[in-house]
């Protein structure tokens, strides 16, 4: 089969598994009396982010070939889903924060480290056929994209949002791609026994990356973009449902089908992954991220002057410019990182770059996000108040996460100050 393809059904499938509950889990845990915890359940994958993708990518630099690391970890990773679905679907409404967030933390713990692992096998594949990996991989990436878009639509439309067979669905995806990643080519280890000290040993001296100037301030910025990039899965979907509870939008497609609408946004993804070589070379890696800084601004301003009537074009500009913000961070910022780092430990640096964006920048936006929402939205003393306070304390909410972005692009600009040119930047 041609190299490409194998790549394809690769990013496809990895992205499918995500795309099945990130964006609608919200939903089912606020139905099921879980709406203060959303945050935790979205947090732990920033959590386990923080060392779990530096350690499976140690293992896959010295000792594992990377393309079995990304097999194992998917096999594990669906296993536990499929328990935990199994688990929400056997108890229903009675279902309990314990045992289903330890099997839901299991299953994000295997798969978190699989999101940089995948980009390590596909760059190396990539390395070994000579083809230019900043103008092959991302006309590969935007099947990912593709996927998580349809993983999203067949939740959506075999009502799968408010049940747990979004975790079902998930773990048998998972399955799939676990057994199909030992056949991708292979990656080889760098355990040459050459290794001199407890730093080359444990795979840290991706770590040492933080001597470069360029590079510390890039990892540093990446955390603080990082803090954005879980908002709106978590909280999109129930902010959609919650226009439900006032009559004039209970009928509108956007609260009735909050998955399919949100999917606009990946559909944005799948355009603006294809624009990332021509960006990058012409701007280098600091203009790219500035913008991507600007799209999250966007992002939350538009969700927060919207609602699923008159005002859903304002949805849809959020979902448009989502494509830019999360792609031209988080796509960019991978092949930065892998043009950037020595062949030994390139998937340790991708590891690293998960970090700090997923892990650290992650879980302090999700907590945060959280807190904000607990303060406006799931306040107990605003259980009783008006459709339309509740709604309002939806967009405060937004304006806050957009004053945030903006806060960030604005330091940037003044801290970030050298200019890179072409060769420099790739």
């Amino acid at each position: 089969m041609n190299l490409k393809i194998r790549l394809i059904i690769m990013n496809f499938l990895q992205f499918a598994i995500w795309g099945a509950y990130l964006t609608c889990m919200g939903t089912y845990l606020h139905l099921h009396g879980l709406g203060h915890q959303i945050g935790i359940f979205y947090s732990i994958q920033g959590i386990v982010s923080i060392f779990m993708p530096a350690i499976i990518g140690i293992i896959a630099d010295r000792w594992i070939q990377a393309q079995k690391m990304l097999g194992i970890s998917h096999l594990i990773s669906g296993v536990a889903m499929i328990c935990a679905g199994l688990y929400g679907l056997s108890t229903g409404d009675s279902v309990q924060f314990g045992p289903l967030f330890a099997l839901y933390t299991v299953g994000v713990a295997f798969y978190m480290p699989t999101l940089a692992l995948s980009n390590s096998v596909a760059y190396n594949a990539l390395e070994l056929a000579n083809l230019d990996r900043v103008k092959h991989f991302p006309p590969i990436r935007v099947f990912g994209t593709i996927g998580f878009i349809v993983a999203m639509w067949c939740v959506d439309l075999l009502g799968f949002q408010p049940t747990a067979n979004q975790f079902v669905l998930s773990g048998g995806i998972g399955l799939a791609l676990g057994l199909y990643a030992f056949t991708l080519p292979k990656c080889n280890s760098n355990n040459d026994g050459k290794v001199t000290s407890v730093v080359d040993m444990f795979g840290l001296r991706a770590f040492t990356l933080f001597k470069q100037k360029k590079m510390a301030i890039f990892f540093i910025f990446s955390m603080f973009l990082g803090v954005s990039l879980q908002i709106t899965n978590g909280f999109a979907n129930p902010y959609l449902h919650s226009f439900g509870n006032i009559p004039e939008y209970a009928d509108t497609f956007g609260v009735k089908h909050a998955n399919m609408l949100i999917s606009l946004s990946q559909i944005s993804e799948t355009l603006c992954i294809l624009l990332i070589p021509f960006f990058l070379k012409k701007f280098g890696i600091k203009k790219v991220m500035l913008i991507a800084m600007f799209a999250w601004v966007f992002r939350f301003g538009f969700f927060g002057l919207g609602n699923p009537g008159p005002g859903v074009w304002l949805f849809i500009l959020s979902c448009i410019v989502y494509g830019v913000a999360f792609d031209f961070f988080n796509i960019s910022g991978s092949l930065f990182v892998d043009q950037q780092t020595d062949p030994s430990i390139r998937a340790s640096a991708q590891g690293l770059f998960m970090l700090m964006t997923n892990g650290i920048g992650a879980t302090i936006g999700t907590f945060g996000a959280q807190a904000v929402l607990n303060h406006f939205v799931f306040n107990p003393l605003k259980q009783h108040a008006a459709p339309n306070v509740i709604m309002q304390g939806w967009s405060n909410a937004w304006y806050i996460f957009a004053g945030y972005a903006l806060t960030i692009a604005i330091v940037f600009i003044f801290v970030f100050k050298e200019e890179y040119s072409e060769e420099k930047a790739l």
